[in-house]
């Protein structure tokens, strides 16, 4: 079974329907969040359809911010007349007259702005119903496209951690490589701390050192959780699906790893491996912000 798809939660999406009277218009843009919060912008006219725009979100997408806004646009190239509601032109001229006699040297009534007012022009009929089947055709498209492009996103952020998987893997292939130099450094140190102690005659400050320095040697734990969290972070990444909170806990547990390699650095091999370990572990770690 081929591995399924990752998704970041960047993404923009755009679509728009047309019907008899005019046409509607979705802008959906999406960021990281830590959960899905939709935040839509409508007009009155689209107002009774939120709760199903909602649930078509919800059953696409998991995580991120979205806004999400709607226009509607009438048609106007076939329109040859203008209606007019010409008693609330009188009630407009009247209210402007009233208010001008308060005011001295009052600008004149601007004909343009009355036709501004809000119902002065009369909107041509709307099919309410043929409406919203725009409306929610366009979302489907434009959400399509947003989840479309959230995949392009997600693939090229996949790619990205896993060169950095491959990268940690090399990492820990050559400390392996390193093992038996380090335990000869260490050899080294004890020997010499032996040789100061020898005078003092102690023997449990010198069973203590040996365990110490022994401890300080065994990193090879810590390489085997290394290659055990990176084949968990491959496994994740071919489940696909929401799996950003689960590969940023894994970073954590990566990070844990390679701060015990570094305090059990003892040659300057190990300590270079794990600063790279930590560069490549932030690296992937800003990255999977972005993956839902």
């Amino acid at each position: 079974m081929g591995s399924k798809t990752v998704r970041s939660m960047t993404a923009f999406g755009r679509a728009e329907a047309s019907y008899a009277t005019g046409t509607a218009t979705w802008e959906l843009r999406s960021v990281n969040h830590r959960y899905l919060e939709p935040h839509f912008r409508l007009p009155e006219a689209a107002r009774p359809l939120e709760t199903k725009l909602r649930e078509a979100l919800r059953k696409q997408l998991s995580r991120g911010k979205l806004e999400l806004g709607l226009t509607l646009k009438a048609n106007t190239g076939e329109q040859t007349s203008v209606q007019v509601d010409e008693d609330l032109v009188r009630a407009l001229v009247r209210a402007a007259g009233q208010v001008s006699s308060q005011i001295d040297q009052a600008a004149p009534l601007n004909p343009l702005q009355v036709l501004q007012w809000p119902g002065v022009i009369a909107e041509p009929e709307t099919d309410a119903e043929a409406q919203s089947t725009a409306i929610l055709k366009a979302f489907r498209e434009a959400l399509e496209q947003l989840t479309a492009n959230r995949e392009r996103e997600g693939a090229e952020l996949r790619r990205f951690i896993e060169t950095r998987l491959e990268g940690i893997e090399l990492q820990v292939t050559e400390v392996r490589k390193l093992l038996p130099q380090i335990l000869d450094a260490q050899r080294e140190k004890l020997r010499t701390r032996l040789e100061e102690l020898l005078d003092e005659l102690d023997q449990d400050r010198v069973e203590q050192e040996i365990v110490i320095l022994a401890q300080k040697a065994d990193v090879d734990e810590e390489l085997d959780r290394l290659d055990a969290h990176v084949a968990e972070a491959r496994r994740v990444l071919a489940g696909g699906g929401a799996i950003g909170r689960r590969l940023d806990f894994l970073m954590q547990e990566f990070n844990r790893e390679a701060n015990t390699l570094s305090s059990k650095s003892v040659v300057t091999d190990t300590t270079q491996a794990a600063v790279e370990l930590k560069v490549l572990i932030e690296q992937m770690r800003e990255q999977i912000q972005n993956i839902e």
